[in-house]
């Protein structure tokens, strides 16, 4: 683990190299990450509640979701650039050295720049419960952190298991970004407001309802039943078959030679 964090201190040392690029990288990321906010304002403007879901739990709904997203893109972030890893042979030195090929793809791709969204995402959360009538417990904040904590690993799954396609098509599959970044963008309003359809998708296939919509009933007071606070755990389910692909990736990988 030492190995790790320190070839995350270099990533962060050359990531600052230019520190002007970087604040400033930091900055757009923090002001863009507002549009989502002010799209929200502005129906909320017109409407008081949508399916039942008012501002606050819909400002909840929304940092909750970037939250997570934030975290697991500055971690699994790099894995968008993986056909490139594959093509320049940095991932042949991984495969020769005796340390966990994933983490090697990943300490050295860790994105900085995205602590501006992280920053927004908190303030908003911030702002959200403060503007909220919810009687917080420690079940509630519990799973609070359940969601966010297992939101942050759902999406680093979804980034790992878009680029163990690189292992199969040479190449990055952009129109994968729409189990991503998609999944953020949508994710912002309970997933229930898509129809019965999408929210059983989102629930038993890809389990972003699991993290985002059930705790949420249970947080502001939709469902009592304690059984809500485990529902972000189940999505940690969905990692398992990731990673089974990512070593049937590597297992059928053929360098590409000196």
């Amino acid at each position: 683990m030492r190995v790790y964090l320190k070839m995350m201190v270099l990533n962060l040392e050359s990531q600052m190299q230019y520190k002007i690029s970087f604040f400033m990288t930091v900055l757009g990321q923090f002001i863009t990450a507002f549009a989502g906010l002010f799209s929200i304002k502005f129906i909320f403007d017109h409407v008081d509640k949508i399916y039942g879901f008012n501002y606050t739990d819909v400002i909840l709904c929304y940092a909750i979701v970037v939250l997570s997203f934030s975290i697991g893109e500055a971690i699994g972030g790099g894995l968008a650039r993986f056909g490139s890893i594959l093509g320049n042979g940095e991932f042949d030195r991984a495969l020769v050295r005796p340390a966990n090929v994933v983490f090697q793809v990943l300490a050295p791709s860790v994105d900085f720049t995205r602590i501006g969204l992280l920053i927004q995402a908190v303030g908003t959360l911030a702002y959200a419960i403060g503007k909220s009538d919810i009687q917080w417990d420690y079940k509630k904040i519990i799973t609070l952190a359940l969601m966010i904590v297992c939101g942050s690993i759902l999406f680093f799954s979804m980034f790992l298991f878009k680029a163990t396609f690189a292992f199969f098509t040479v190449q990055d599959l952009d129109f994968l970004n729409i189990f991503t970044y998609g999944a953020k963008e949508y994710g912002k309003y309970p997933f229930s407001i898509y129809g019965k359809t999408v929210l059983s998708i989102l629930t038993y296939i890809i389990p972003l309802a699991l993290f985002q919509y059930y705790p949420l009933l249970y947080i502001i007071g939709r469902k009592s039943e304690a059984y809500y606070i485990g529902f972000p755990l189940l999505s940690l389910v969905f990692l398992i078959p990731c990673c089974l692909f990512f070593k049937l990736g590597v297992r059928r990988y053929k360098s590409i030679g000196s």
